[in-house]
């Protein structure tokens, strides 16, 4: 039974058909049509791992997130970015992501006053909550353009619409846009792409059922 399901969920077209589901109804929106905000909230997810056996070198896992970020804040969709900090209580990284994503959005020419990051935060319940309590102590914005994976995107917008915010989504990072069973016959052979697809996409399914947020 387990070799089972993980020979249909290393299928191409299966962990492809289970994507789309996740990312559904999002499309991909052009910067100079994203409304205006109060501010851009930017979830981690995108990692910058530690490399390995170099203690102060950092690299991207998936820059998406961040970069969009970056160029709707150039382009005046709101006049404060925000970046998470994202940590996982597994690990023994010396910096959040939201600390290393601001270091890097200064190096690009973002100005000190714009940037705020949130204290370490493990899920998106927190990162919801940790958001809310900095912009009450800015001022009391509800309006966020909200900056995240297109598969992550509904729970999200979920959690922090319970905060109180009016949430603009912004879906980036998508893993399939066409779906053929016919496209390449590699769609049908077992591998490990596709089984790592399947598994995120199952556990954002899971993350839905759990936070309620269907």
């Amino acid at each position: 039974m387990i070799i089972f399901f993980l020979w249909t969920f290393s299928i191409g077209f299966v962990a492809d058909l289970l994507c789309k589901f996740v990312e559904y109804p999002w499309q991909r929106i052009d910067e100079n049509d994203a409304p205006t905000a109060d501010a851009i909230i930017v979830l981690s997810g995108g990692g910058r791992p530690q490399a390995p056996g170099k203690s102060k070198i950092y690299e991207w896992g998936d820059p998406d997130r961040f970069f969009a970020g970056i160029s709707l804040f150039k382009k005046g969709k709101a006049p404060k970015l925000f970046f998470t900090g994202g940590t996982t209580p597994y690990g023994n990284e010396s910096k959040d992501e939201g600390t290393l994503y601001k270091e890097h959005a200064l190096s690009l020419g973002i100005p000190f006053d714009a940037i705020s990051t949130t204290s370490k935060v493990v899920n998106t319940a927190q990162e919801a909550i940790e958001i809310r309590k900095n912009l009450n102590q800015i001022d009391s914005s509800s309006e966020i353009l909200l900056v995240t994976s297109a598969f992550h995107m509904k729970r999200a917008k979920k959690l922090f619409e319970r905060q109180g915010f009016l949430v603009y989504p912004f879906p980036v990072d998508f893993k399939t846009s066409i779906i053929s069973r016919w496209q390449s016959p590699y769609e049908w052979i077992p591998n490990s792409k596709s089984l790592n697809k399947s598994s995120n996409a199952l556990r954002e399914l899971l993350g839905r059922i759990i936070y309620r947020s269907w």
